[in-house]
């Protein structure tokens, strides 16, 4: 499997131009193709490592599959570099008999980089795919100071960030502020995918009563994969975008931001947290 942290020698400068050789550790950013029947459907620049959820959560998130138990097998396909050595870039995904998927909503129009999800939709009827869960009945109830919490939470599982600082996360929380999942990813919306692919291949899937966490900002297409999951709550570190809370207050999900001990922004489904 390709490392996920490489080391270089890097020079740290000061402002007076001295400077000083040191190691430095990278995050790693390759393909990774994701097929469907040994069909292309996309291509996401992702840190290796969780494969298998990534595609998985791609697809249901995208609304290409419905239902986690769809797929009857992923795979790596054995694709090999110029020096003959496997690349696992690759997953093929064999679908269960009888599912057809609708590849009309493949998210991109075949190339998605790790910096923007929404980046190359094909259509706005690709971008509002149809959820299979109704979120606004969620009866879910939270703490505004568990939930102010939770990124803090989620960043002490981020390992590889600890080692590069260059590394997105998502994780998936109970109301009670326990982590039930935490990944990885150069990019938002891959780490998003992971934790979802992870809850499919559990059998957790929807997620009633569960929040969403990521790091950064929250934008519209994260909004939709919560959705699309049966999450009823986003919480993220920084702000939403204005797709983000138009997406959240129509399908009935609690959006929260900026979300740092003691305080947070709710940006709609206030009733959730007794507000």
């Amino acid at each position: 499997m390709t490392r996920r942290t490489p080391a270089i020698r890097v020079e740290v400068a000061t402002d007076d131009v001295r400077s000083t050789s040191r190691p430095d550790t990278l995050a790693v950013e390759e393909p990774l193709e994701i097929r469907v029947g040994g069909t292309a459907v996309t291509v996401t620049m992702r840190t290796p490592g969780d494969d298998f959820d990534l595609a998985l959560g791609n697809l249901l998130t995208e609304g290409v599959l419905r239902r986690g138990d769809d797929v009857a097998q992923l795979m790596h396909c054995l694709d090999e570099d110029e020096t003959g050595s496997p690349t696992y870039n690759v997953v093929d995904v064999t679908l269960a008999p009888g599912v057809v998927p609708d590849l009309g909503r493949s998210a991109r129009s075949g190339y998605q980089t790790s910096a923007c999800g929404v980046c190359g939709k094909t259509s706005i009827d690709a971008i509002t795919a149809t959820s299979p869960y109704a979120v606004a009945g969620d009866p879910l109830r939270l703490s505004p100071a568990v939930v102010a919490g939770l990124p803090d939470a989620m960043r002490a599982h981020q390992k590889v960030f600890d080692k590069t600082g260059g590394l997105h996360a998502a994780a998936i929380f109970g109301p009670d502020g326990e982590a039930l999942v935490v990944r990885e990813d150069v990019g938002r919306h891959n780490a998003v995918d992971k934790v979802v692919g992870w809850a499919a291949r559990e059998g957790l899937l929807p997620l009633a009563g569960h929040v969403l966490v990521v790091s950064g900002r929250a934008s519209f297409e994260l909004v939709q994969k919560a959705v699309m999951a049966g999450l009823p709550a986003l919480v993220a570190v920084s702000a939403p975008s204005s797709l983000a809370v138009e997406l959240a207050v129509e399908s009935g999900l609690t959006l929260v931001g900026f979300a740092r001990p003691p305080r947070l922004t709710v940006y709609a489904g206030a009733h959730r947290l007794g507000l």
